[in-house]
């Protein structure tokens, strides 16, 4: 018999792999399956250069079955000089997952064990912010604080994050509405604002998701929602259904993290009666 078919199979989760930095490239050797039949999420953040986020995305390819991919704000950074910017890269990069066989969220939806596997790209909307300000006021608030995210100069710049996140919303709702049965919800930031709570300048919050996705994890029936982008490895259970952050981080965090939080996270697993658990 075959060993490989004596292993469950599991769908795993991973973000923000930040494999421009040295010692997190070396981290990727430990994300190797038990069974070859097993799922990887990549929950955003891979790297910042196109090259190197497909580069990671094809290794990733030829360990697990199937690899799924959402963009987090990283591989939307883009300069002057670069040939796609904005709206412009983040199609570049789904056409460059097609060609190596890595699912994105404009993708059809795979099932794993009768769950409905939904990869998300909502961005973000300043809404995460203190009640009674405005955009413009949180935004200046944050400015004169000196907690501002790159974000601001490496994306801004080259898309209206505002209107696109709006637009992402509507697409992903009209496609969300076709969907009968359990999910796992995908994205890189939290689609609830608590997460947001914990960290250490409440003004990152603003680059930290929209509330416009508050209802998801319900409406949608989210056995779980996987994110990333805030570094806080963690399971927050809210409306009965499991929020988790999979972050890698940078080495600084990782390295000095006392959270055993499972890295990569175990998600779902196959039983002997091929539904997920």
């Amino acid at each position: 018999m075959n060993t490989a078919a004596k292993v469950p199979r599991r769908l795993w989760a991973v973000a923000d792999l930040h494999a421009a930095i040295k010692p997190n490239r070396e981290r990727l050797a430990e994300l190797r399956p038990p069974n070859p039949r097993d799922w990887l999420i990549v929950a955003g953040d891979v790297a910042e250069r196109t090259e190197r986020v497909i580069d990671v995305l094809e290794r990733l390819a030829r360990r697990y079955e199937q690899v799924i991919w959402v963009p987090g704000n990283h591989e939307l950074f883009s300069r002057s000089t670069d040939t796609c910017q904005g709206r412009d890269k983040y199609q570049e990069l789904v056409d460059a997952c097609r060609r190596i066989g890595v699912l994105s969220p404009e993708d059809s939806y795979a099932v794993f064990g009768g769950v409905t596997i939904v990869p998300l790209f909502t961005l973000y909307d300043y809404s995460f912010r203190i009640a009674g300000l405005s955009v413009e006021d949180a935004l200046e608030q944050a400015r004169n604080k000196g907690v501002v995210m790159t974000d601001e100069v490496a994306i801004a710049p080259f898309v209206d994050i505002r209107a696109w996140c709006w637009d992402r919303l509507t697409y992903s709702i009209r496609r969300l509405s076709k969907i009968s049965g359990p999910t796992i919800l995908i994205n890189h930031w939290p689609l609830v604002q608590e997460p947001t709570m914990s960290l250490r300048y409440s003004e990152l919050a603003l680059w930290c998701g929209t509330r416009h996705t508050r209802s998801w994890p319900v409406r949608y029936e989210a056995l779980k929602v996987i994110y990333g982008h805030l570094h806080m490895p963690r399971r927050l259970v809210i409306d009965g259904i499991e929020h988790i952050d999979t972050s890698l981080g940078y080495p600084r965090e990782w390295r000095n993290r006392s959270n055993h939080q499972p890295w990569p996270y175990p998600v779902l697993e196959i039983g002997a009666d091929g539904h997920a658990r």
